[in-house]
């Protein structure tokens, strides 16, 4: 049997900007001092997945399903929301919260997860729900 992660809602910060001097209301995490000291459990790193393993990713508005081809490069075909209608080879580059942060090769619940397919752009979806991982040693069928 797999396992499912849920989303856990972050608190937020307020930041000065210094362009302007106002107050910005900012995710707490997209801070770099909170970046480096998250607590990266609530997620899963692809690299450290076997190959043909499942991932159920629901996001605000879509869910995708994740094969895993080749965990050390981050490689997976996907299949879901507007940009992948059918399962397509792509990058799986990290988990964002639409800044400069990266969290390579990770899904992370909160987050929003980049994908780089052949032929597009980067596809960065919505905020990540849940993640569902099924081991390819199970057998199960999706």
């Amino acid at each position: 049997m797999g396992w499912m992660v849920t989303l856990d809602l972050r608190p937020r910060a307020t930041v000065n900007s210094t362009i302007s001097g106002s107050q910005t209301l900012v995710p707490a995490a997209a801070q770099f001092d909170a970046w480096t000291s998250h607590d990266w459990h609530d997620g899963v790193l692809v690299n450290l997945l076997t190959p043909y393993d499942r991932l159920i990713v629901r996001t605000r508005n879509s869910t995708y399903e994740i094969i895993v081809t080749e965990p050390h490069a981050a490689q997976v075909l996907v299949r879901g929301g507007a940009f992948f209608p059918e399962f397509t080879p792509a990058h799986l580059a990290g988990s964002s919260l639409g800044g400069s942060f990266l969290k390579l090769h990770g899904i992370y619940a909160g987050f929003q997860l980049e994908l780089a397919a052949r032929d597009q752009p980067v596809v960065t979806t919505t905020r990540v729900r849940s993640i569902s991982v099924v081991p390819a040693r199970t057998g199960e069928i999706m």
